[in-house]
């Protein structure tokens, strides 16, 4: 659970989760005095809590405002007198709201993507396009390029995203810097063969504030064609369904 201010939390996760079915049941009655209830909701909020960095205000078809604090969203009433912080549920359906919310508000469309900011790998016709955000000391990452090493007639984007180690940063350098970026990485992920130490000009910061902008919180984290995305190192058949269904 996130703890962006020290507070009492007042609503528990099954209460407003029990809630939400009831909400859910009704469309939303338009309301032409809803932009100013949301600011006054951005107001009450940032007079309560000292002026966090609010990104917007939204009122949700659940019934609650959810308030986007950078790569976080949090939920208040009218009033702001309850406040959750945590992962809000559809009890009925079991959906993960907060993730997907965060997923839809996190989407840049594939082409938009800062390719600098990467190395490209294409391999048989290079069709297929797919995008990683990787750290070189994530053993997950290890499992997922294990996972693509046999995956043919694809593109695949590496956005270095060292966040993980003090030396990735410099694990990310060696890379960057060598002659064949996308091999010197597949040797150090597949084969751990250490890089050699290089040095020269690495959009190090620019890679990491990427990465917060489109909240990637670990890694690996994938991106296809279509726009979609997945967190974690899925396994070889689930990323060949994407590719297709990305198409």
């Amino acid at each position: 659970m996130k703890k962006f201010m020290n507070f009492q939390w007042l609503v528990t996760l099954c209460l407003l989760g029990s809630l939400s079915v009831a909400w859910a049941q009704k469309a939303p009655v338009a309301d032409a005095n809803l932009e100013a209830k949301t600011q006054a909701v951005q107001k009450l909020f940032a007079e309560r809590f000292g002026n966090p960095p609010i990104s917007a205000v939204r009122l949700t078809p659940y019934g609650l405002y959810e308030v986007q604090l950078g790569m976080d969203l949090v939920y208040t009433d009218e009033k702001v007198n309850f406040v959750l912080d945590g992962t809000l549920i559809d009890a009925k359906t079991r959906r993960d709201i907060t993730r997907e919310r965060q997923d839809s508000l996190a989407q840049m469309p594939f082409d938009q993507l800062p390719f600098e900011l990467s190395f490209k790998q294409v391999r048989g016709d290079g069709s297929r396009k797919m995008a990683i955000f990787e750290d070189p000391n994530c053993g997950y990452c290890k499992q997922l390029r294990k996972a693509i090493d046999s995956i043919n007639n694809v593109t695949i984007f590496t956005f270095p995203y060292p966040i993980l180690s003090p030396d990735s940063t410099q694990k990310v350098r060696n890379a960057w810097c060598a002659s064949d970026r996308a091999a010197v990485w597949d040797a150090w992920m597949l084969q751990n063969k250490v890089p050699a130490t290089l040095n020269c000009d690495v959009p190090i910061d620019q890679m990491v504030a990427l990465g917060q902008k489109l909240m990637v919180r670990g890694t690996p984290a994938l991106f296809f064609a279509d726009g979609s995305r997945v967190g974690g190192a899925i396994p070889k058949e689930d990323i060949e369904k994407r590719l297709q269904q990305a198409k």
